[in-house]
């Protein structure tokens, strides 16, 4: 079976007008706490690295076990490298989207303006 389009029938759930609702209180509230993850995460997580990496120093002179855990140390700098770009990328984002939903809302208030100066015009222009 092969489904190439919506159902034209109204199916596929709440349509154009969705209950989402944020404010830009959330979206500054949820980038800050992001970009302070980042921040700490950065600092604990190179001082976790850092501790790894001098225990399976110590641990290779006398069992193999210390070559696993320099392993499991880079990859521990992997996957807190990965989380700092996921952060980094969730405050800039939320950052962006604030400025660029503030511009929209500017230039929708405009258009209504001036969409309300054109129909005084047309008024008018019936008398």
């Amino acid at each position: 079976m092969r489904l190439n389009q919506l159902d034209p029938g109204g199916g596929g759930g709440a349509g154009p007008q969705g209950d989402l609702v944020v404010t830009q209180t959330d979206l500054a509230a949820v980038g800050d706490a992001a970009f302070k993850l980042r921040h700490r995460l950065g600092t604990d997580g190179d001082h976790a690295k850092a501790s790894t990496h001098e225990a399976a120093s110590s641990l290779k002179k006398d069992f193999a076990l210390g070559a696993a855990l320099s392993t499991v140390a880079d990859k521990w700098h992997d996957q807190v490298g990965t989380l700092l770009d996921a952060c980094a990328h969730i405050s800039n984002h939320l950052d962006y989207t604030q400025k660029a939903h503030a511009g929209d809302e500017h230039w929708i208030a405009t258009q209504f303006k001036f969409a309300q100066l054109d129909k005084g015009f047309e008024e008018r222009a019936q008398y």
